[in-house]
């Protein structure tokens, strides 16, 4: 009994239809007041306690308050925003020969065994005899060869926010940005661990000093959507064993 094509039928209908809601139209930016950077500067920060080393004097130009003149003006609190700089210049190279060679011979025969061979060989066919008995010649060979080349390089800056503070003092980042060019936007999305001693005066923190990062760079609209293949010729390449 064969099965109904129509729910999968109408199911397609429905994706193109959905699809073709955005036909002539750019592509929207993603609402930022779902995200986890929205709520974190959005809430309440946790309450500052004072130091007891300027209660006495807060005109003091030495107070720890970022206000201040010299106050220390870095990310540390949930909410705060600081520069990540991502500069990735990788470059590997990686070549492997390898060769492999091998030949063999045997040979064996009885030309003579107490006259044993030449009464054997009268009952032998034609052109066989005890002289030749066995013979065999083997040869292989292989040679393997590969290689890898990779290089990549990214230089981006963007802002990213505290959205939280773990309970040995690391803070976690999450950032996003979006720039649409024509009917492209261009994504960037950076999330992590950092140290606050690891940020410096200039409240910026490179990537590689971001424990578990996770840096996504991409994009959504025309371009990419004509680059990628077709949910069906998804679906063949999985499905097809060759």
């Amino acid at each position: 009994m064969r099965g109904n094509p129509i729910p999968a039928l109408v199911m397609i209908a429905l994706a193109a239809c959905g699809r073709m809601e955005d036909v002539g139209k750019a592509p929207g930016f993603t609402p930022i007041e779902g995200s986890n950077e929205y709520f974190a500067m959005t809430s309440a920060a946790m309450p500052a306690r004072a130091d007891p080393r300027y209660a006495s004097d807060g005109a003091s130009l030495w107070s720890g308050s970022r206000s201040s003149l010299l106050g220390d003006r870095r990310a540390g609190e949930r909410g705060d925003i600081l520069t990540v700089v991502i500069e990735i210049d990788d470059k590997a190279e990686i070549s492997n020969t390898t060769g492999r060679s091998r030949a063999a011979s045997d040979r064996m025969g009885i030309p003579s065994l107490l006259g044993i061979p030449q009464r054997v060989n009268s009952g032998l066919p034609d052109g066989a005899s005890m002289g030749e008995a066995f013979s065999a010649n083997s040869a292989s060979n292989y040679q393997g060869n590969g290689s890898v080349s990779r290089k990549e390089k990214l230089t981006l800056r963007i802002a990213a926010t505290i959205i939280e503070t773990l309970p040995n003092s690391v803070l976690r980042i999450e950032g996003s940005q979006e720039v649409r060019v024509n009917y492209e936007i261009r994504e960037l999305v950076v999330t992590g661990f950092v140290r606050p001693e690891d940020i410096s005066r200039q409240n910026e923190i490179t990537y590689d000093k971001i424990a578990g990062a996770r840096i996504s760079y991409g994009g959504r609209g025309q371009i990419s959507d004509v680059q990628q293949p077709r949910y069906g010729q998804q679906v063949a390449d999985i499905l097809l064993p060759y």
